[in-house]
C-alpha cells in the first residue's frame, strides 16, 4: 500500500531502497526532502543531488527548521544506513510520519546506482 504520494506505507518499514531513490531523482520527482545526516567533511567527499546537509550532531534544531510546516516525504542518508535510520526513528517520532532512511546510505547507492560517487 502506498502513502498516496508513490512513497511505500511508513507502516511497513523504515527503509527505502537505493533504486526507489534513483527512480524519484530520474523522473525528476520534486515533493520530497532528502537530508543528509553525516558531517560536513562527509558531504564535501561526496554527496547525492539535491540533498540538505544536516549534520547529526545538530540534527534536532537543524532538521526541525527545515521540516516546519511541510508535510513533504523525507529520505534521510548518510554513511551505511545506521545514523539515517536513527534521524528517521526520531523524525517519525515527533510526526513527520512519512520518513524513511536510505537503505545501506550513499555506501549502497555507490555500489548499486552510481560507481561514480567516492566511496570511503
Amino acid at each position: 500500500m502506498s502513502s498516496g504520494s508513490g512513497f511505500p506505507d511508513p507502516a511497513g518499514g523504515l527503509e527505502v531502497e537505493p533504486a526507489f531513490l534513483h527512480g524519484l531523482i530520474q523522473a525528476g520527482a520534486g515533493g520530497y526532502i532528502l537530508l543528509d545526516c553525516r558531517e560536513e567533511d562527509e558531504h564535501a567527499f561526496c554527496q547525492l543531488p539535491g540533498d540538505v546537509l544536516v549534520p547529526l550532531s545538530r540534527f534536532v534544531p537543524l532538521a526541525e527548521t527545515i521540516l516546519s510546516g511541510t508535510e513533504k516525504p523525507v529520505i534521510v542518508y548518510c554513511h551505511h544506513g545506521m545514523r539515517s535510520a536513527q534521524a528517521a526513528h526520531y523524525l517519525r517520532s515527533k510526526g513527520w510520519a512519512n520518513t524513511f532512511s536510505l537503505r545501506g546510505g550513499i555506501e549502497a547507492w555507490s555500489q548499486e546506482i552510481d560507481p561514480a560517487v567516492p566511496r570511503y
